[in-house]
């Protein structure tokens, strides 16, 4: 018989494409994941497993280049984000057929944040593409989901690894994801996707959103001082920071039965065309994670 695995999938920008490593290690290894709940990348990812699309979400991220995913990126001068994600969510629809939740094989759950109420919204049920979109709204970036009078933003403005809201079976085991981890990344990190080169490779067709930009971070007259952080770097490196301080809370108070990590440092938010690497990262830290506890045999 194999063993169950309750499997908690956290927030993380484009290192959450190693949850798909950890995926396929686990099954790899015989376990039968049969529940799931995931924050914004974790929820795309542990949604498109349930809807059994995995496959092919996999081959389509690891198909990705610089410029592909230059050209997912719809620009928009709302002032709640500046991407409106719709061509990308248009690419990602192929692989999230219109399931509802509580139809899928799997039990899942996503976690978004209801800004208005201010407090973390559980999804169990309804839409699973409009539970993920609501999930990955990620905020200043990507557009935010109004349903009704609520406004959803991104799951990992309050809970970036729902340990607490995963389903579970008798004799399950529960694995955590955490791809925030403040643990040392040694390998070279390749150019970040960074505001400075959406500039170059456009050559200057983004001039309209920089001017908007400027008129929402207007410049100081007095005292120009350069700090050579981007925008995109800039809110790459805060939003990593504020979640993994979060996510080493979380964990701390519902300790999972096994915790695979993944540095934080180990690519950029955006950095979506290193799928490759990022899915190797996540089989490499669940064989860590794994081999830690068969040592001390805590596990067969």
């Amino acid at each position: 018989m194999k063993q169950k695995v309750a499997l908690v999938l956290g927030s993380g920008g484009a290192r959450g494409t190693a949850h798909i490593g950890v995926i396929r290690e686990l099954e790899k290894r015989g376990y039968e994941i049969t529940s799931i709940s995931g924050t914004s990348m974790g929820a795309l990812v542990g949604g498109i497993y349930a809807s059994g699309k995995l496959d092919e979400y996999e081959s389509w991220l690891r198909s990705l280049s610089k410029i592909d995913m230059f050209n997912l990126v719809d620009f928009t001068l709302s002032t709640s984000g500046i991407i409106k994600a719709d061509k990308v969510l248009k690419e990602i629809q192929k692989f999230i057929p219109d399931y509802k939740i509580e139809e899928l094989p799997i039990k899942y759950a996503a976690v978004v944040t209801d800004f208005k109420q201010k407090k973390e919204v559980v999804l169990t049920e309804g839409s699973l593409f409009e539970a993920i979109r609501a999930s990955i709204s990620i905020p200043f970036v990507i557009t935010p989901v109004l349903k009704s009078d609520t406004v959803f933003v991104d799951g990992g403005v309050l809970n970036p690894v729902p340990v607490n809201r995963v389903a579970r079976q008798k004799n399950d085991i529960l694995i955590a994801v955490n791809v925030n981890a403040q643990i040392p990344f040694t390998k070279p990190i390749v150019e970040n996707l960074d505001f400075g080169y959406f500039e170059k490779l456009t050559k200057g067709k983004l001039s309209g959103f920089q001017k908007k930009l400027s008129s929402l971070f207007p410049a100081n007259t007095q005292k120009k001082e350069y700090t050579g952080v981007g925008y995109f770097n800039l809110i790459s490196e805060t939003s990593s920071l504020m979640l993994s301080q979060i996510a080493k809370l979380t964990l701390a108070m519902n300790p999972p039965d096994i915790l695979i990590e993944v540095s934080r440092e180990s690519c950029g938010t955006f950095d979506f065309y290193k799928a490759a690497e990022l899915i190797e990262l996540g089989k490499e830290a669940t064989r860590e994670s794994m081999g830690i506890l068969i040592n001390q045999k805590i596990l067969s």
